[in-house]
C-alpha cells in the first residue's frame, strides 16, 4: 500500500487552546496601548505573529518591535496553559490513535513557535501520538503559504497527493489547496471552505479520511 498521511493543526485543532490565546494577546498587545476586539483576534487565527502584528499596529511596524511583542505574548500563553492545563479537543485523541492503528503516518504541521509546540502536546498529553511535527520555527513564511505542509509530508516522505491536511482556520484551509492536499476544516467559529467540513471531529464518519483521499485520486 502507498503511504498516506495526515498533517494536523493543533491550536484549536487537536487542543483546545484559544482562551489562552485571546487572553494572552489581548493583555500583551493593551500593555502596547492598542486594544483589539475577539473579532480581530479570531480573524488572525491560525497565523504567524510575523503575519499578524503588522496587521494589528500598521504594515511599518519595526521587525524587532514585532519580535519583541511576539516573544510577551508567547510566554503569556504558555504561562497560562500550564497553569491552567490544556484538553485535548472532543475526538482528537481517538482519531489519532484510530488512524495511526490504521497504518497512516502523521505530522503537525502548526502555525505556533517549537516551544510551544512540544509543550501543548505535554500538557494535553499527546506526545508520541505523531511520526514528525514542523512549528513555526522551520519554514521562511507561514499560512496560508504551503512552506509548513511541503515539510511535513517530505519528513513523513509521503506526497502530497496522498495528504490530508486537518484545521481549524481559513488561512491553513487556503495552504492546503495550495499545497495540492485535500482538507478537513474543523471549528465551531464559522464554515471553513474545506473538501470536508465538521463542526466537531466527532462528526467526522470512520471512514472520512479513506473517502476524502480517494476522491483525491
Amino acid at each position: 500500500m502507498i503511504d498516506r498521511a495526515v498533517l494536523w493543526d493543533l491550536d484549536g485543532t487537536l487542543v483546545d487552546s484559544e482562551e489562552f490565546h485571546w487572553l494572552s494577546w489581548r493583555d500583551t498587545i493593551r500593555a502596547e496601548g492598542i486594544e483589539i476586539s475577539h473579532e480581530q483576534f479570531l480573524a488572525s487565527f491560525g497565523q504567524r505573529n510575523d503575519r499578524i502584528l503588522p496587521v494589528w499596529l500598521g504594515a511599518d511596524v519595526d521587525a524587532g518591535r514585532v519580535r519583541r511583542i511576539g516573544d510577551d505574548k508567547e510566554g503569556e500563553f504558555r504561562r497560562l496553559a500550564e497553569t491552567h492545563g490544556l484538553r485535548p479537543l472532543p475526538g482528537a485523541r481517538d482519531w489519532l490513535s484510530t488512524l495511526k492503528a490504521s497504518g497512516w503516518k502523521q505530522a503537525i504541521a502548526s502555525s505556533a513557535p517549537r516551544v510551544n509546540v512540544d509543550m501543548m502536546l505535554r500538557v494535553a498529553r499527546l506526545e508520541g501520538c505523531v511520526d514528525a511535527i514542523v512549528s513555526a520555527d522551520e519554514v521562511n513564511v507561514g499560512k496560508p503559504d504551503p512552506q509548513v505542509f511541503f515539510k511535513a509530508a517530505e519528513r513523513l516522505h509521503v506526497p502530497p497527493s496522498r495528504c490530508i491536511v486537518v484545521e481549524d482556520a481559513a488561512a491553513g484551509v487556503e495552504g492546503a489547496r495550495r499545497a495540492g492536499m485535500r482538507s478537513i476544516g474543523v471549528t465551531k467559529n464559522a464554515r471553513l471552505n474545506a473538501d470536508l467540513f465538521v463542526k466537531s471531529l466527532t462528526d467526522l464518519s470512520p471512514d472520512a479520511f479513506e473517502r476524502l483521499l480517494e476522491t483525491s485520486a
